[in-house]
């Protein structure tokens, strides 16, 4: 973990680079949270989570993921390892990202653009409440996998830790809104709200989210109750 550690995420970056530029000019930072940490609000591109056994499966026996760049959230990361995602009638999506690490659940996100594309019908859920959704098949260099269960859109959300939750006064499981600010502007709502004392205070939305508003580096960004 000392790696995450050891290079700020490039939203961090960005953020602290906006907020010195804004303070030589004398104005407010457009789109912050006036809670004790700065806002991240980043896309959620189509990727899944595996257990060790399906790591296994499609990588070989004894095969672990790779980490290839660390994520916001601390010890999450994007790894080097990634699949071909077999949806109906054979249609496929390659290149499918694995997020680390192992899960103990399978678990695929797509935004409904890319199910359309497969032909999948699937359900927007809370990550990890896989019951009664599509499976699909997975295939690796070394073998296949198939999933029962575990295709969704996921429910966009906010993570918290307790400081934060605390300042906006909402508690886990609760609901948000987050307006985006900029020529597209909008307001997003039924922003679920995860609060854990690991989590840094981060927003995801999907592609097709963050394409309806045009969501940008700079973009202003406000959490609402």
């Amino acid at each position: 973990m000392a790696i995450a550690n050891a290079t700020p995420h490039r939203a961090v970056v960005e953020h602290m680079v906006r907020q010195a530029v804004y303070r030589r000019l004398g104005k407010p930072l457009p789109g912050t949270s006036a809670g004790p940490n700065a806002l991240v609000v980043n896309l959620s591109a189509r990727h899944c989570h595996v257990t060790q056994e399906t790591v296994e499966a499609l990588f070989g026996k004894g095969h672990t993921l790779t980490p290839f760049k660390w994520l916001y959230q601390d010890g999450q990361f994007a790894a080097r390892e990634t699949v071909t995602l077999i949806g109906p009638r054979s249609r496929v999506i390659s290149n499918l990202r694995i997020l680390g690490p192992c899960r103990t659940l399978n678990q695929v996100e797509l935004a409904y653009t890319d199910a359309i594309a497969l032909g999948f019908e699937i359900p927007l859920r809370p990550s990890g409440n896989i019951a009664d959704t599509p499976g699909a098949m997975l295939m690796g260099p070394a073998g296949f996998f198939k999933m029962p269960q575990g295709v969704i859109r996921a429910l966009r959300h906010v993570h918290m830790h307790p400081d934060d939750a605390a300042f906006y006064r909402v508690d886990h499981g609760a609901e948000m809104k987050l307006r985006v600010g900029g020529p597209c502007g909008i307001v997003f709502e039924k922003l679920l709200v995860r609060v854990d004392k690991s989590f840094k205070l981060e927003v995801h939305i999907d592609t097709d989210e963050g394409n309806a508003c045009n969501l940008q580096a700079d973009s202003p960004c406000e959490l609402l109750k």
